[in-house]
């Protein structure tokens, strides 16, 4: 009896140790982000409330990545205006057109967000642009993938590069949604990422309280400049695809404003 009360309690500590390594193991949510980091946020032009770290950079606006080595350059995007919310693009867009972007998507992620990311791409190819998106196993000029388990958003993407490339990683995270959420919701939610990719900013820029609620956080036109796009109205657009919070379960396909938009670019 003594022998199996030891065993139980040799097993017992054993647990605790693995338990507490695992727990030591896990990353710091709360990193601190310095002053001078938020900062040189600010003369890129990006919001700096809620500022998250993340690996190899930083998340602002909710779902955009900065990576690190982009905090000393200068702000240079440039505007397009669309009705009294503002359809935004990065200066650099992608180039070299007309062009196949590939997309593959992690076995890290549920089966479901292959589904999802087709619809996502569909989108895209029905408005016979410039560019367009073809789904591959690997190699792809944009991965999707699992978010860090740290993660405190629900997606999040970078913009094109100098040379004309879209951004390289779009991280999803999973946790939060799940295995099998509402595939039009998922779809919107990985568009509006890969609108990211290809240079296109949030259209509710100027004023975020329109689909996050909140302050009023206003910007600024990055120091460029804005260009309206012809043929847009001049009443609010509450339902574009590029509108910086999407509510849970909606569906929001291209509307009118986004394909104009859209067409413009590419």
């Amino acid at each position: 009896m003594k022998k199996l009360l030891s065993l139980t309690v040799l097993l017992s500590l054993l647990f605790v140790a693995i338990h507490s390594c695992k727990k030591q193991d896990q990353p710091n949510t709360k990193v601190e982000i310095s002053q001078d980091i938020l900062a040189q946020i600010r003369n890129l032009g990006f919001s700096d409330e809620n500022v998250m770290h993340d690996e190899g950079g930083y998340v602002v606006e909710g779902d955009i990545f900065l990576p690190s080595d982009l905090m000393s350059q200068k702000r240079e995007w440039t505007t397009l205006t669309i009705a009294n919310t503002e359809q935004y693009r990065t200066n650099n867009l992608v180039t070299s057109l007309p062009r196949a972007i590939t997309v593959s998507v992690s076995n890290k992620l549920p089966s479901s967000y292959v589904s999802a990311t087709d619809v996502a791409l569909a989108r895209f190819n029905s408005e016979n642009l410039r560019i367009t998106f073809q789904r591959v196993s690997r190699r792809a000029d944009i991965s999707l993938n699992k978010a860090p388990v740290f993660a405190q958003y629900l997606a999040s993407a970078g913009f094109p590069s100098s040379s004309g490339q879209p951004h390289n990683n779009v991280k999803i995270n999973s946790a939060f949604l799940g295995n099998n959420p509402n595939q039009s919701y998922l779809a919107t939610i990985i568009a509006h990422e890969l609108g990211h990719c290809i240079g296109f900013r949030h259209t509710d820029f100027m004023n975020r309280r329109f689909s996050c609620g909140g302050s009023a956080v206003n910007e600024g036109d990055g120091g460029v400049g804005a260009i309206h796009i012809p043929g847009t109205p001049t009443g609010p657009d509450p339902n574009s695809w590029m509108l910086s919070c999407i509510g849970s379960g909606q569906n929001r396909p291209f509307n009118n404003n986004d394909k104009t938009a859209l067409a413009f670019l590419y």
